[in-house]
């Protein structure tokens, strides 16, 4: 759980990102105190808040190459807004959830539909080739960023989806988990910019070889 101290600074950045559609804070609050219970969920483990300041902190460091890094932080925020293991649409509700509350509080329809049209993509159902608008690769490589993450920190990602899929029986959820590994690793990059493919790419590959490897032996 996010301690008072650790959410702060996510609420003041989040009046901020409003405060550019001339949202005021009064407005603003509510929005982000359903957010921050969505993603408190108790039966969230990885699509956390802390999958959340991770993302952050990555495309902070990519939006040098976007006019528009408001929208990537609105697609951020609402990229798991609705989060259900069990589900096949969770992109695609979390895209309604993102017209619901910020059209009322005055976010240009826009902006709303380009955020809409972000959170879908992050279903990762897209072809391997590259994206064809940067805001779309910068939210694509954050969301993707945990697999080129140190070991630890990996390990304990799988651990944590693992936990959200605890209702699947050990068979079922290692064959799935293994396809989710092996479409990734087929692509011909991980990563899209160059900088995360740099830093990332081989540590992502061998973090999920690492992965298939212990579903293996998990299977004998």
């Amino acid at each position: 759980m996010f301690s008072p101290e650790r959410l702060e600074p996510m609420q003041q950045s989040w009046v901020r990102l409003l405060e550019r559609y001339k949202v005021a804070p009064a407005d603003a609050y509510p929005v982000f105190d359903l957010l921050v219970a969505a993603y408190s969920a108790p039966d969230r483990f990885y699509h956390t808040l802390e999958h959340l300041g991770e993302m952050f902190r990555v495309a902070a460091r990519l939006t040098t190459i976007t006019d528009d890094p408001s929208v990537v932080q609105l697609a951020i925020w609402f990229h798991d807004a609705v989060y259900d293991a069990r589900a096949k649409d969770n992109e695609i509700r979390s895209a309604e959830l993102a017209t619901t509350l910020l059209g009322p509080i005055g976010v240009p329809r826009s902006e709303i539909d380009r955020v809409g049209q972000l959170v879908k993509a992050t279903a990762h159902l897209a072809d391997a080739r590259p994206p064809g608008e940067r805001e779309l690769a910068i939210l694509l490589d954050a969301d993707l960023a945990i697999l080129g993450a140190a070991e630890d920190r990996y390990r304990r990602y799988a651990a944590d989806i693992r936990k959200e899929y605890s209702w699947v029986p050990d068979d079922e959820y290692k064959l799935g988990r293994s396809r989710v590994l092996e479409h990734l690793l087929a692509r011909p990059r991980i990563y899209w910019y160059e900088l995360m493919y740099q830093e990332g790419e081989e540590r992502a590959r061998a973090n999920m070889h690492a992965e298939l490897q212990e579903l293996s032996r998990q299977g004998n």
